[in-house]
């Protein structure tokens, strides 16, 4: 049976409050308070069980005891005679009765709440009533025995109905004492008038070991108070496990379905937002190249570029974000057919020339010769080429080198990697330009206008092509991107067929 605290949450209407940092504390302080308003002690749920199981235990006992005390009650008969041995068979019926009845009543309110206290003490006066049956046992004597014989008797059953009673109500506090106190009493009585020494120690050491099972009890009843708040702490951890685990769920279906909802309005925008820009470019280049007149005032002609500048790099812009929110919301479709990588590779590199003969800049190309075709999508391996390229042509300093290589990987599939000797990348910040929008501190200081989203859509491409793509960089030693095809998607020739002669 579960003692834990029951979870205070409905899976269908997930609390959302923010947990306290001191929840532990807190834990703690509700414990004490449940210690001190307890009158044994202890938390007030675990007193409830530890009545629950010395409950159980006398249940189980229920069917057994009747025949331990009908071998006494034999025992007795060759002793004392039969009217004596029926005279106690009878009363230690009726101390278990008692008992029986009470442990009957109790199981009686199944899940009811109980007063802990109240329902101790009745257990420790049946517990007292059943002790009537063993004092009995003890006050009587036999003279007409032997030296010691029914002594010896005496001292095993008692003995005995010690260790028994021990075991079964550990989880009582104070239940061998409550039994045996009667006992006791006879039993000191008995010493004062006992002139055979043996015969006293016997009787001290009935006395003495009803002190030593009561220790035993208590140590018992310890260690099941201890496993039972283990297993509330356990049952606990569990509730709070699936609690978190509840809002975990909720929280990331929400925000996958926020995602889904995002990605597909902007997947759906593709023609509304572009009209709009394509009127502008349109017009403003028409304006900017004075093709129905002249304008008259340069600086019209001026802001009319800028206004084309500007429009470009928001079609730009919204072009990547378009690709992207395709590619997350399983849209971009893939048109694939046999492509060369580097004939690839070479067209992206005109598309990059004039810019990098702007700047200086150095390109050395190291392609692979006769490289097989690769199964792919032509339009997304441009774009993945262009966007690597356009990087490192951005982030190079004037007069530095660009280096491009397409060959073959080590597992038989092919890669296009791109080289610069720009500034580099710290090591930390490689995950945030990896991410949608994620640019650099180098790339804010120095580099040209740029969305952050060139390398989202790169990996997100290489991705749906079941490739790789890799990262590498060093501050003041510059970067290198690394696109790489699995050899499932390389083409290979297959030699020509021969007919046999």
């Amino acid at each position: 049976m579960s003692v834990a605290a029951p979870p205070s949450y409905d899976k269908n209407i997930v609390e959302r409050r923010r947990v306290p940092r001191n929840a532990d504390v807190s834990r703690t302080l509700r414990m004490a308070r449940g210690r001190l308003t307890s009158g044994s002690g202890i938390e007030p749920r675990f007193d409830r069980e530890l009545l629950l199981q010395h409950a159980q235990a006398l249940k189980s006992c229920a069917v057994v005891m009747p025949l331990p005390i009908l071998l006494i009650g034999f025992g007795l008969m060759s002793f004392l005679g039969n009217e004596i041995a029926a005279l106690w068979v009878a009363i230690a019926v009726a101390g278990y009765a008692v008992l029986y009845l009470i442990t009957r009543d109790f199981r009686s309110l199944g899940d009811q709440p109980v007063d802990a206290v109240q329902w101790n003490r009745r257990f420790l006066v049946g517990h007292f009533a059943a002790g009537a049956g063993w004092a009995y046992l003890a006050a009587v004597g036999c003279e007409a025995c032997g030296p010691l014989r029914f002594e010896i008797f005496q001292l095993a059953v008692l003995l005995i109905a010690v260790a028994m009673t021990a075991m079964v109500s550990s989880t009582l506090r104070g239940g061998v004492v409550a039994a045996f106190l009667p006992l006791i009493a006879v039993l000191v009585f008995k010493m004062a008038d006992e002139a055979e020494p043996i015969a006293i120690v016997m009787r001290a050491v009935i006395i003495g070991a009803v002190p030593f099972f009561t220790f035993v009890a208590e140590h018992l009843r310890r260690i099941s108070i201890e496993r039972m708040r283990h297993q509330a702490e356990k049952d606990e951890l569990i509730a709070e496990l699936d609690t978190a685990r509840v809002i975990s769920d909720e929280a990331r279906r929400r925000a996958e379905e926020a995602n889904l909802a995002k990605s597909r309005f902007l997947a759906t925008m593709s023609h509304e937002l572009r009209t709009p820009l394509n009127a502008i470019l349109g017009f403003s280049e028409v304006i900017a190249k004075e093709i129905l007149g002249p304008i008259g005032n340069p600086t019209y002609k001026d802001y009319v570029q800028d206004i084309n500048a500007s429009g470009q790099h928001l079609l730009d812009l919204i072009n990547e974000i378009l690709d992207l929110s395709r590619v997350e919301a399983g849209r971009y479709a893939l048109d694939e057919e046999a492509v060369d990588l580097s004939r690839i590779a070479r067209d992206c590199l005109a598309y990059v020339q004039l810019k990098t003969e702007a700047k200086g800049i150095v390109l050395q190309i190291q392609f692979e010769p006769e490289l097989p075709q690769l199964w792919a999508d032509e339009r997304s391996i441009r774009q993945i080429i262009l966007n690597l390229l356009s990087n490192a042509v951005k982030f190079t300093p004037r007069g530095g080198t660009i280096t491009i290589r397409v060959g073959w990987t080590a597992g038989g599939g092919q890669y296009v990697s791109i080289r610069d000797t720009g500034p580099g990348i710290p090591e930390e910040e490689i995950p945030i330009v990896l991410s949608s929008f994620g640019q650099g501190s180098i790339a804010i200081k120095s580099a040209e206008q740029g969305t952050g989203l060139g390398l989202p859509i790169v990996q997100a491409l290489v991705h749906l092509h079941d490739g790789e793509f890799v990262l590498k960089s060093r501050l003041r030693e510059g970067t290198e991107t690394i696109a790489i095809f699995p050899h499932a998607r390389v083409l290979e020739v297959m030699p020509a067929y021969q007919d046999m002669v």
